[in-house]
């Protein structure tokens, strides 16, 4: 109604001042009898309003979809009415939606182009890569050693790399299945063993129950479990050196918990700590961060439908959790 009227309102506006100039007109040429163009007066207006409803209920159709947004690009074949304008807006939509399907199948083509380029250069480089920790093992301490943990920093990057591409099209890449969460946490520390004897942290595994089953995608759960302890062990280094890994369940909810004794997280940073590149005041004292492994953890959980929660205190550490929900299959509980 409201775009009907702003429409019209010039019109409305020519037709009011065309009555007044029709009375005086009327005025000075001295006919002080008004009465008759009072009531050609009222019959102008008359038939401009009826002009006006018949005008807007013929093209009722044709307004609201002018005033309400598409939900959809298919909504952009609804056909409105017969009207010569209503039929233009149908083909420029209609137009304007193959359009854009014409470049979105292009941009699609390039991404998957680039995401296959990202993976066969990131599986490219961990070649080198071993056969440069191979090498190390022959040399001698420290050499041996600083060798060793620069190449886990440089696969620790590349792995990342890849998920931020797969993550694109991480609901083409879930295989949802039943996993051990004591097992996965086994393999992640398994992973981690030299990263937390070069730092001098150490995993404490704490458990309910050995056989706690989910249904989750197995290397994305494991991804997100190795960023966790990755933050974990980093901010810990010199103020603890233990991490606990914590699998539990809370409310009939399966937890999977990682928690740090370290420098805590900022209250200012708590609420972005999980955007991406995002690095905070901890991120500016420990110079290997790079603010998008919490990121892709929290995008992964979102996707699998876990919950991925915060809880941390400045000077004491900081504990995420993986909650995995009601709706998981929990066994030999």
């Amino acid at each position: 109604m409201k775009l009907f009227f702003r429409e019209h309102i010039f019109l409305i506006a020519v037709q009011i001042v065309q009555f007044f100039v029709v009375l005086a007109i009327y005025w000075l040429d001295g006919y002080r009898y008004l009465l008759p163009a009072f009531y050609a007066i009222f019959l102008g207006l008359f038939f401009l309003v009826s002009y006006l409803v018949y005008h807007y209920l013929s093209r009722r159709k044709f307004y609201k979809r002018l005033t309400n947004e598409l939900s959809s690009l298919d909504d952009s074949f609804q056909t409105t009415e017969s009207s010569p304008i209503s039929q233009a807006l149908d083909y420029l939509l209609k137009g304007q939606y193959k359009h854009y399907q014409t470049r979105i199948k292009v941009l699609e083509s390039k991404q998957d182009e680039h995401l296959k380029f990202m993976d066969q250069w990131v599986h490219q480089m961990k070649t080198p890569l071993s056969v440069i920790e191979l090498t190390a093992q022959n040399l001698d301490e420290p050499d041996s050693s600083n060798i060793r943990e620069e190449t886990d920093r440089m696969k620790t990057g590349l792995n990342t790399i890849l998920y931020m591409a797969r993550l694109r099209t991480i609901e083409q890449d879930f295989h949802i299945k039943p996993v051990n969460l004591s097992r996965i946490i086994k393999e992640v520390n398994s992973e981690n063993k030299r990263f937390y004897i070069r730092n001098q942290v150490y995993p404490n595994v704490l458990q309910q129950n050995k056989e706690m089953i989910v249904e989750t995608d197995e290397k994305w759960l494991f991804f997100i479990v190795s960023q966790l302890i990755n933050n974990a062990v980093k901010y810990s280094k010199g103020m603890s050196n233990r991490v606990n890994i914590t699998i539990f369940e809370k409310e009939g909810e399966a937890v999977l918990e990682v928690k740090d004794f370290g420098v805590g997280i900022p209250e200012t940073d708590k609420r972005r700590v999980f955007d991406p590149f995002y690095t905070g005041e901890n991120g500016r004292k420990f110079r290997e961060s790079t603010g998008m492994g919490l990121y892709l953890a929290k995008e992964a959980a979102d996707h699998l439908d876990h919950r991925l929660e915060l809880e941390s205190k400045l000077g004491q550490g900081s504990a995420f959790q993986v909650i995995f929900g009601k709706t998981q299959n929990l066994t030999g509980m």
